[in-house]
């Protein structure tokens, strides 16, 4: 049982002998490299001065073929006074949707803020010959709109960590507590319902304390005074239309005087032809008399 023990012990001695010797051996690597890992944090450092930063992923093979050549490039970034620099996209998904990364390995150029994409060759005369002579000058550089220190790009990188937190979640639902895939849809499906009525109480809430409702009496109140409003201007267009019927019967009836006056003189120069021979004054015609 001793002799157990002590191969136990022995075997318990050099494992961790191991693991240390590889994790000192990492952080040795880690510190040797003349790249600057980028962060969520630190990702406005090339904001000042000029970089050439690599976005890339473990398990990309291009990204791994490219890691001597960018290593190579970072040994020469005195002589070119630049900064070299490296963002793991897997680690920080903020950044790739921040700086619109759609494929492996990213480049950019940046020289004081200003952002150029680099689209050239990716060998290591190329990529020294880049900043030497100053060929990043003939690239357009990106626009203000996509430009990574804009508003809206702030927020797509947001929505990239919210995507990586949830693919996260994902994954822990199926791995850890054995839920099929459409388990897991089905939890995320309820939590996008629950979410949104709850942000729209919230909306309609704030609503109310921006512009709260009036109270009922005072709605009655307007309406009354609306009804009552429409109701003596209905009165008074009716009073004006009766007031215009009246106008129009006088008018009517001056013109039918107008017009019956010359009737009643022509009707009393008659009457008076006709009365002249009844008249006294007036001599009547004798008929002549036969000669006997």
């Amino acid at each position: 049982m001793s002799q157990a023990k002590l191969n136990f012990s022995f075997y318990i001695t050099v494992c961790c002998l191991f693991v240390s010797f590889v994790s000192a051996n990492l952080q040795a690597t880690s510190k040797n490299t003349l790249t600057e890992q980028l962060t969520e944090d630190n990702w406005d450092r090339m904001l000042t001065g000029e970089w050439m930063v690599e976005f890339y992923a473990p398990w990309c093979p291009a990204c791994k073929s490219l890691e001597p050549v960018w290593e190579h490039l970072a040994s020469q970034k005195k002589n070119l006074n630049i900064n070299v620099g490296k963002v793991d996209v897997t680690v920080f998904p903020g950044l790739s949707g921040r700086f619109m990364v759609t494929a492996l390995p990213t480049i950019y150029h940046v020289k004081d803020g200003v952002f150029r994409r680099y689209k050239s060759p990716r060998d290591k005369d190329s990529l020294i010959e880049f900043i030497s002579q100053r060929t990043w000058e003939k690239i357009e550089p990106v626009s203000a709109w996509t430009s990574p220190t804009s508003i809206q790009m702030s927020i797509i990188s947001q929505f990239f960590k919210m995507s990586h937190v949830l693919r996260g979640i994902h994954t822990g639902l199926m791995e850890e507590f054995g839920l099929p895939t459409w388990g897991s849809y089905l939890i995320f499906a309820m939590g996008t319902i629950i979410s949104g009525a709850i942000l729209g109480l919230f909306i309609v809430c704030a609503i109310d304390f921006v512009h709260p409702p009036k109270p009922e009496a005072s709605q009655n109140e307007t309406k009354q005074k609306e009804g009552s409003g429409g109701f003596m201007q209905e009165k008074s267009m009716q009073d004006e239309e009766i007031v215009k019927n009246v106008k129009d019967d006088l008018v009517d009836e001056e013109c039918e005087r107008e017009v019956s006056e010359p009737e009643d003189k022509e009707k009393d120069v008659d009457k008076d032809s006709k009365t002249e021979p009844s008249s006294p004054n007036v001599r009547k015609r004798q008929k002549p008399r036969k000669a006997d």
